[in-house]
């Protein structure tokens, strides 16, 4: 049998590894809920099992004559140069924001080829594209 020094430490190192995995349980867990899948717009049509009640961002270029503006709704078109969506966004854009550049949007899917952003992020200078969009735009000229 074991000595009492010897189960005590068998206990604390059984107890220590029972909390260390009830910790890292909840720390997925909570991470798996603030996921925010990206997608460009030919990843979105293509899609069959798209979910359109989570948050996603959509990434492409700005089709150039597509922005609209109502007041504070902003419309226009992002294109990955094979497949396009329309985003709505109610709100400022950032300054970079313009026609023929990479942007990423942030929201819900309306259907395949509307989405609802709450958050438009074009946040780079004018020769940076995020990576994500650079990959979707080099998938959709093969």
């Amino acid at each position: 049998m074991l000595s009492k020094k010897a189960r005590s430490r068998l206990f604390v190192l059984i107890f220590l590894l029972l909390l260390s995995g009830i910790v890292i349980f909840i720390l997925f867990k909570s991470l798996k809920e603030n996921v925010v899948y990206f997608f460009s717009p030919t990843e979105i049509y293509n899609n069959e099992k798209i979910s359109f009640n989570k948050k996603i961002r959509v990434g492409g270029l700005v089709k150039k004559g597509s922005v609209t503006k109502n007041q504070m709704l902003i419309n226009f078109i992002v294109t990955d140069l094979n497949n396009e969506i329309i985003v709505s966004y109610n709100g400022l854009l950032p300054n970079l924001f313009s026609e023929g550049k990479g942007v990423v949007a942030e929201g819900k899917l309306k259907d395949k080829k509307y989405l609802i952003a709450d958050k438009i992020l074009a946040k780079h200078d004018e020769n940076y594209m995020p990576p994500e969009v650079k990959d979707a735009l080099e998938k959709a000229k093969n």
